[in-house]
């Protein structure tokens, strides 16, 4: 290029600042994880903002000896890790974005670049005639190749240190459920407690990204080599182990491996009464985290070292409402209750079963097992009843932040409850995944898309999530993109009935009326098919099968609970103002599991512009 560089060589862009001397990236000051080719890449990005650096142009500059079809696959997948670790996504980016087998271009806001470009070349380039624009582009290649020695020089030293450093350092791990050594299947929660009770400590290190249980769960039992399931849940370091419980006396060991050579690095056994079996987790993530040099402050340490003991009893009814909770079943979930209330009983001072009870009764009024008003006011209780025990819980936080949002309507209340959650658990994919889906109710489609994606990292295989990410391309109309993630979710877990609802609701609005049929068929809910049978019918033009579907569910309605909110819009679909409007004002009335969708749900857009429906929104606290 015609100008000399700068002297320093920092560049900054939105809250990222990239040091080429130092090949880190940080983010308000904190360094990110970030590996040699996705750096590679965003250096080269950043050297042309605005412009397209072609897939070809970064083959010669990163992999210059890679057949095309390595070099494909190897290319897609530096790219998703370098949005991972910006917080970028594919589908809408802020930083790169993709020119579908051309290349990629930096379209973010650049403070101030060590690499200056010549806009006088690039503006050649695009306006002359073919002869001159092919110079041009020969040119633009001898420039660009002169620059790869000096990216190679900043680069390559800084490769070389950072891969020494690698070599004992592990930034990302994945703890594997832990065996049931006894073979008890009585005792199979209580292992797969001690999985989920790791994995929690572990997160609470704030420089080790930790992957959530949902997706770990996935590998129980497995066969596959380890450095598979690295690959597949992009990780450095997997911990495996056992436990062994026998009367009042637990034993836990656990083993750390380097993912990529399956090499052993540490194993210890831990063995101690039941009552003091958090103290010995708090042992196993210190050393897990001594032996990976993972940065832990002051206040980490302190609370992986001085965890209190708690009541054993209590804590296996604990282990087993939390077990019962994962089912997200309606008969898991009240089992879950149960459960927490006798740990509550045993240990009125432990915090974290008033958390786990605060989740199941917002889960069942949110899945429209129950009206809200019914539980509202036990699950506010409880998860006020955990913070005033622990005001350092995530669990706790997040589970405020969920009822904060659900039933009080305190929306910026609730974030603000989510965020501390996630400041205190970096690592909580469900704080991030409540908050992201928190913006996009609230019409922030663009934010909760990059915020959820920062939970589905975390929680790769995530059925949840990953059908929640549709759902949020859903809530802003982008159809095509919805349909593509809810497939997504589909081959995570195939007769998944939520995701193959959510998918029949988009092929509604695409008006697939025949494909959405056949989605709601597979749906398991006991009201929701026969109301997807009123919207099917009604899109068909079928009103006379549609007004036999909606007897049928105003039937159910009157036999046991049916949430108003299918009622609505069942009657939104066939056209009845009038009746789909009052069955919405009792869904708010009653906080009705759907009525926090109110704000962007597409299917009441034929209500939007009536006077009742906007006092509604201003009733349920949702700014115009």
């Amino acid at each position: 290029m015609g100008t000399s560089e700068p002297t320093d060589s920092i560049i900054r862009f939105e809250r990222f600042e990239l040091n080429l001397q130092s090949g880190e990236l940080r983010k308000d000051g904190t360094r990110v994880k970030l590996q040699d080719q996705p750096f590679r890449i965003l250096v080269a990005l950043l050297r042309y903002p605005n412009q397209v650096v072609t897939r070809e142009e970064l083959r010669r500059l990163i992999w210059p000896q890679q057949t095309i079809g390595d070099f494909d696959h190897a290319l897609n997948l530096a790219v998703t890790k370098l949005r991972s670790s910006l917080g970028d996504s594919a589908t809408v980016p802020h930083l790169i974005e993709t020119l579908p087998r051309r290349g990629y271009r930096f379209i973010g806001p650049i403070d101030h670049c060590a690499v200056p470009t010549e806009p006088s070349e690039q503006l050649a380039t695009r306006a002359a005639p073919a002869g001159l624009k092919q110079a041009a582009h020969w040119r633009r290649a001898v420039v660009l190749g002169s620059i790869i020695a000096s990216i190679c020089v900043l680069v390559g030293t800084w490769h070389l240190w950072s891969s020494a450093r690698r070599a004992s350092q592990i930034d990302s791990i994945a703890v594997l459920p832990f065996v049931n050594e006894g073979g008890d299947p009585e005792q199979q929660y209580f292992a797969d407690g001690m999985t989920e009770a790791l994995i929690t400590e572990l997160s609470k290190i704030g420089s080790l990204e930790v992957i959530s249980r949902t997706s770990v769960m996935r590998f129980k039992g497995t066969t596959k080599p380890l450095p598979m399931i690295a690959r597949e849940l992009d990780v450095d370091g997997i911990v495996e182990g056992s436990v062994l419980r026998s009367g009042k006396r637990v034993r836990i060991t656990a083993q750390l491996v380097r993912a990529s050579s399956d090499t052993h690095l540490w194993a210890q056994s831990y063995e101690g009464d039941l009552g003091d079996v958090l103290i010995l987790q708090g042992k196993v993530a210190q050393a897990i985290a001594d032996e990976i040099s993972a940065k832990v402050t002051p206040q980490e340490r302190s609370h992986l070292a001085n965890t209190r003991p708690v009541n054993p009893e209590a804590y296996e009814f604990y282990l087993k409402g939390r077990y019962e909770w994962n089912k997200r079943t309606e008969d898991g979930l009240r089992r879950g209750v149960e459960f927490f209330q006798q740990a509550i009983n045993l240990a009125p001072a432990y915090a974290l079963p008033y958390a786990g009870m605060s989740d199941c009764y917002a889960v069942l009024a949110n899945n429209s097992r129950v009206a809200g008003r019914d539980v509202y006011a036990d699950a506010k209780a409880s998860a006020l009843k955990a913070l005033e025990l622990d005001p350092t819980s995530s669990e706790a936080h997040a589970s405020l932040g969920l009822v904060l949002f659900q039933f009080d309507r305190d929306y910026q209340g609730a974030l603000k409850e989510l965020r501390t959650a996630i400041n205190f658990n970096p690592n909580y994919a469900t704080a991030r995944y409540f908050y992201g889906f928190s913006l996009a109710e609230m019409g922030q489609i663009e934010e909760a898309v990059r915020e959820i994606e920062q939970a589905r990292r975390l929680d790769p295989l995530s059925v949840r999530i990953n059908a929640n990410i549709a759902l949020v391309f859903y809530f802003g109309r982008q159809y095509d993109q919805a349909i593509i993630q809810a497939r997504r979710a589909l081959e995570l877990e195939p007769n998944d009935s939520a995701t193959h609802d959510r998918l029949g609701d988009i092929y509604l609005q695409k008006g697939m009326t025949k494909e959405a049929l056949a989605e709601f068929h597979l749906v398991s809910n006991s009201d929701s098919p026969v109301a997807r049978l009123v919207y099917v019918y009604s899109a068909e033009g079928n009103k006379a099968e549609a007004l036999k579907a909606l007897e049928k569910l105003k039937e159910q309605s009157r036999r046991g609970y049916v949430s108003p909110y299918y009622l609505a819009r069942a009657y939104t679909a066939l056209g009845m103002k009038d009746e789909a409007l009052a069955w919405l004002q009792k869904g708010v009335d009653t906080f009705s599991g759907g009525m926090d969708r109110l704000k962007v749900e597409p299917a009441f857009d034929p209500l939007r512009s009536d006077p009742r429906f906007q006092e509604l929104l201003k009733r349920m606290n949702f700014s115009q």
